[in-house]
C-alpha cells in the first residue's frame, strides 16, 4: 500500500532528523532544492537529548543554537601539569541537539520547497527515477515515497571490517554548585587526573555554564562500556575527589557510546542512495567528533545538487587523516603508546590553533609531517609499517547497538 499511485517525487529524501539529516535537511533548502525530512515519531527510535561539541571560526550557521562558546581550552595531565591557550580564531562550541532541531525544523517550515514527515523508514530500493522508501507513519499508515536522491543517516548496526574498533564511552552530570567553582572562560577537554583502566585511557571533561553551572563528564577509549553505576561512581570521584565541588546537585545526566575505528563505512549504497552522517563515517576515527564534519559534507551535497551534478558523496575526511587515525588507534589499543602522555604531550607541544586545524581535517602536509615528529615516533612507525599486513576484523557493535 502507498499513499497514492504515484507519490509526488522529491529532489531529495533525507531519512533520519540528527545532525546530519538535519544539516543536510537546512542546506538543501539554502539552495532551493526540494527536499523531504523524513524523522522518526516520538518514541523509542527518538534518541535522548545530546550535547554536540565543535571548533568553529567567526560566525557559524548554527549560532542561534549554540548554547555555550569557550575562547581558551585547557588539557591537565594524570600529575596535574596544565596545558592551557587560546586557539584564536577558533571557540570552542556546544549545542544541545533539542536547541538545534528547533532551530532547523523552524526554517524547513517556512521554505516552500522543505517538508517534514514523522515516520519510520523500513526500506530504502533503487528505482528507474532514483530510489524509494518504504514507511510507516506515526498512525501506523504504510506509506512509499519517492526521490530523485535518498540520503540515509539512520545508524548502521554493524562496524564495517576493521583493523582496530575503540569505543569512547561516557557519562556526563549537568551540576549546580553551592557556590561558584567553575571558570566560565575556561573548557577542560581533557583531565587525566582519573584512574586510568588497564586497557585504554580515561579522562575527565568540563565545559563550564556558568560559575556554578557545568557539564562535567567521566570518559574513557576502551573495548567496552561501563555499567551505569561504574560511570556514576567515577563521576563521583572526578567531582569530589579531583574537582573539590563540595555541595552540587545534578540537575540532569547524559550517557553515549561512540565508536572509534578504522572501519571503512561506504557512502553510497544504491544507484541513487547514499550515506551521510556517522553512519557514512563522518566521525573523526581518533577524537569522536562529528559536527563540524558533518556541517562540511552538507555543504558539499547541496552545492552539487544545485549544479546538477550530485556524482558521490563527498568523504567527510582525507586519506591523509584517516591514515593517521588508523595508526594512533591500533597503537593505543596495543598499548604501545601511553594515551594520557601521548595527549598530553601532543597538546603541549603543538600550538592549540594548529592541533585543532589537524583534528578538523584543515592542516597542510607540512603541518602533519612536524605533528608526527612530536608523537613517540619510534611506536608510531613500527605501527603503521604493520598495518597494511593485518587481516581486517568483521563485526563490532556500533553506538545504536549499544
Amino acid at each position: 500500500m502507498t499513499n497514492g499511485p504515484h507519490p509526488p517525487l522529491s529532489d531529495a529524501l533525507v531519512l533520519g532528523g540528527g545532525a546530519a539529516g538535519l544539516c543536510l535537511a537546512h542546506w538543501l533548502t539554502r539552495t532551493g532544492t526540494g527536499v523531504t525530512l523524513v524523522e522518526a515519531p516520538h518514541g523509542p527510535l527518538r534518541p535522548a537529548e545530546r550535547t554536540w561539541c565543535y571548533w568553529e571560526a567567526g560566525t557559524g550557521e548554527f549560532d542561534e543554537a549554540v548554547v555555550a562558546s569557550w575562547e581558551r581550552l585547557r588539557v591537565r595531565g594524570p600529575d596535574g601539569a596544565v596545558i592551557e591557550s587560546g586557539p584564536a580564531p577558533l571557540h570552542y562550541r556546544m549545542v544541545r541537539s533539542a536547541a538545534f532541531e528547533r532551530l532547523v525544523l523552524s526554517g524547513l517550515s517556512a521554505s516552500p520547497t522543505a517538508r517534514v514527515l514523522r515516520a519510520t523508514a523500513h526500506e530504502v530500493r533503487d528505482a528507474p527515477y532514483g530510489a524509494e522508501v518504504r514507511c510507516t507513519t506515526a498512525g501506523g499508515r504504510p506509506l512509499t515515497l519517492r526521490g530523485r536522491h535518498v540520503f540515509d543517516s539512520r545508524p548502521v548496526r554493524v562496524v564495517p571490517p576493521h583493523h582496530t574498533l575503540l569505543l569512547q564511552h561516557f557519562r556526563g552530570w549537568y551540576v549546580r554548585t553551592a557556590v561558584p567553582r567553575f571558570e566560565p572562560g575556561v573548557a577542560d577537554l581533557m583531565d587525566f587526573r582519573v584512574p586510568q583502566p588497564r586497557h585504554g585511557l580515561a579522562f575527565g571533561y568540563v565545559l563550564p555554564l556558568a560559575p556554578d553551572r557545568a557539564l562535567v563528564e567521566y570518559t574513557e577509549f576502551s573495548r567496552a562500556p561501563l555499567t551505569t553505576d561504574a560511570y556514576e561512581a567515577a563521576l563521583r570521584q572526578y567531582t569530589e575527589g579531583v574537582l573539590r565541588l563540595g555541595r552540587f546537585t545534578v540537575e540532569s545526566a547524559e550517557q553515549g557510546v561512540i565508536p572509534m575505528t578504522d572501519a571503512r563505512f561506504a557512502r553510497r549504497t544504491g544507484r541513487a542512495v547514499f550515506r551521510i552522517g556517522a553512519a557514512g563515517g563522518a566521525t573523526r576515527p581518533a577524537t569522536g567528533y562529528t559536527f563540524a564534519a558533518v556541517q562540511r559534507q552538507s555543504r558539499a551535497i547541496a552545492t552539487a545538487l544545485h549544479r546538477g551534478s550530485p556524482g558521490v558523496v563527498p568523504p567527510p575526511h582525507g586519506r591523509r587523516a584517516l591514515a593517521m587515525d588508523a595508526v594512533l588507534l591500533r597503537a593505543l589499543d596495543t598499548g604501545r603508546v601511553d594515551g594520557p602522555r601521548f595527549f598530553t604531550d601532543l597538546f603541549r607541544r603543538v600550538p592549540m590553533e594548529r592541533l585543532l586545524r589537524f583534528l578538523d581535517g584543515g592542516s597542510t602536509p607540512w603541518e602533519e609531517f612536524g605533528i608526527g615528529l612530536r608523537t613517540p615516533v619510534g611506536p608510531m612507525l613500527r605501527t603503521a609499517a604493520e598495518l597494511p599486513f593485518l587481516p581486517r576484523r568483521a563485526g563490532g557493535l556500533t553506538e545504536e547497538s549499544l
